[in-house]
């Protein structure tokens, strides 16, 4: 009986060994985030204890989720390391069975219904894939320089990424990129972020602007590279300032010549390959293909590895412009339009009633707010309900509106006090599973807020991603708790691993 007192004791955490200042983030965002619901529904003409209501919900999750904290903090701090793997395996076939029993919910497919109440397992996966991550990479022998560890490491946030793109959920896939973020931590080559975000860069431009001139300016700037390095003679530099100018301005050059070497009204009998829009992307790859293979033969290995991967990333580049084309199109319309209007701001201006209606509300709400804000329940944009999912993904409109900028701005201080303060914790682990757990779930959160701000500000597309602790959602609470609440546990029994 002793003993198992004794191992009680050990096991269970007090709240004086809990770091104060992030449970305290915790606590206060949380507290804001149910206030901005009861405001944002109009909850205060009802009883905050209706569960018909966003409020009433969001106030039974919480009060859940202070129950799971503390039995988080009763739990054997070791439990979640050695059923990390259990319990990530576990929350992928509940995140799999929602193909095929979960509900729909704004196109996306990725949630369980129980009475009046539904749950998301994506949010849950989230926290399983830190302690996954944190548990392989922590295992013995296990480095990142293997390329073996790096593509075990991939398939662990990949594969519910891609499940979750299958139920429809892209905003909600995105987010598992943030384990990049941990991974250079843990000393991923800074090639492979070059390599990601130079591929995000050109799927942008991609869908900005024709595949075809992309293209022809990759191969241009790769050419001009290959001639700068192994200094190519005058000659070819005239060749390709004549290319060059030919793939910008090539069209209407062959129209006007068409014109004045033919009779105006026989222009349009001019051969259709001369004036077709693959004709100086074909030229610029003849001449691309040209300088390559001029400096590849007779050269030193070096000289010709540089030049393959010259070729490879040249290639990749053109290749992921035509292929983020293809990927729009297949995207549902809804996603399409934002997207749309997301690299057309003018559009977005013009399109007032229709999908730009989110984006220019949201605008105007956290703008109204001014410096002190209308105060609290007084947010008319609020009141009259001009922002749809204002309580959920666009639930920051109403701190900018009721609490103006000294509002936005405290709600940004509290995320970053977080996110730095987890930063701390991380860095004092002495357990390399601890450490990186802390940032998995750094990564996670500052992902989200950054994309939730961001969208409602115009600065990314809305993808519905939930504002952490403040958004309605007891999925989203219940995942970000379980990150908080281990990361707490975990941290308290530092000295103990």
């Amino acid at each position: 009986m002793g003993t198992l007192r004794g191992n009680f004791r050990n096991t269970a955490t007090s709240i004086s060994e809990l770091d104060h200042i992030l449970l305290m983030c915790y606590l206060a965002l949380v507290a804001i985030g149910w206030l901005m619901i009861y405001s944002a529904g109009a909850a205060y003409n009802a009883s905050p204890f209706d569960l018909s209501n966003s409020a009433g919900k969001q106030l039974l999750f919480i009060v859940a989720c202070t129950v799971l904290l503390f039995f988080i903090q009763m739990s054997d701090w070791m439990f979640w390391r050695v059923l990390a793997f259990p319990i990530y395996l576990g929350t992928l076939i509940l995140l799999a069975g929602t193909l095929v029993f979960g509900r729909e919910v704004n196109g996306a497919n990725a949630w369980y219904q129980f009475g009046g109440f539904s749950f998301q397992p994506s949010e849950i996966v989230k926290f399983s894939t830190c302690l996954a991550i944190a548990s392989y990479l922590s295992g013995t022998g296990v480095s990142l320089r293997d390329t073996r560890t790096r593509l075990v490491v991939f398939a662990l946030f990949l594969l519910p990424a891609c499940i979750i793109l299958l139920q429809k959920d892209t905003g909600s896939a995105l987010v598992f990129f943030s384990f990049l973020l941990v991974l250079y931590r843990e000393g991923l080559p800074g090639g492979w972020y070059v390599l990601v975000f130079g591929s995000a860069f050109m799927a942008v431009l991609g869908l900005m602007y024709a595949p075809l001139s992309v293209s022809a300016a990759v191969l241009l700037v790769s050419a001009a590279r290959m001639m700068w390095m192994h200094d190519m003679t005058r000659p070819w530099w005239f060749v390709w300032l004549a290319l060059s100018a030919f793939a910008y301005w090539g069209d209407d050059g062959v129209k006007w010549l068409g014109e004045r070497l033919w009779f105006a009204e026989a222009s349009s009998d001019l051969p259709a390959a001369l004036i077709s829009p693959w004709t100086a992307p074909a030229l610029l790859l003849f001449f691309w293909l040209f300088v390559f293979f001029k400096n590849y033969w007779h050269k030193n290995l070096i000289i010709q590895r540089r030049l393959q991967l010259t070729a490879l990333v040249t290639f990749l580049a053109c290749g992921i412009t035509f292929l983020a084309g293809y990927a729009y199109t297949v995207l549902p319309q809804h996603q399409q339009q934002r997207i749309r209007l997301w690299l057309n701001p003018s559009e977005a201006a013009a399109d007032t009633r229709g999908s730009a209606y989110n984006l220019l509300h949201s605008k105007m709400a956290i703008s109204s707010g001014g410096l002190w804000g209308k105060g609290l329940f007084e947010g008319n944009m609020t009141k009259l309900k001009y922002v749809p999912e204002q309580s959920t993904d666009f639930i920051f409109c109403t701190v900018g509106e009721e609490h103006g900028f000294v509002g936005v701005v405290g709600v940004i201080g509290l995320f970053f006090l977080m996110l730095y303060r987890i930063t701390q914790l991380a860095e004092r682990q002495r357990s390399n599973f601890s450490r990186i757990y802390a940032y998995g779930v750094a990564g996670v959160i500052f992902i989200h807020v950054v994309i939730n701000l961001g969208m409602t500000m115009g600065l990314f597309p809305i993808i519905g991603i939930p504002l952490p602790f403040i958004s309605a959602g007891g999925s989203s609470l219940i995942g970000f708790t379980l990150m908080v609440g281990v990361l707490l546990k975990l941290d308290s029994r530092r000295n103990l691993a």
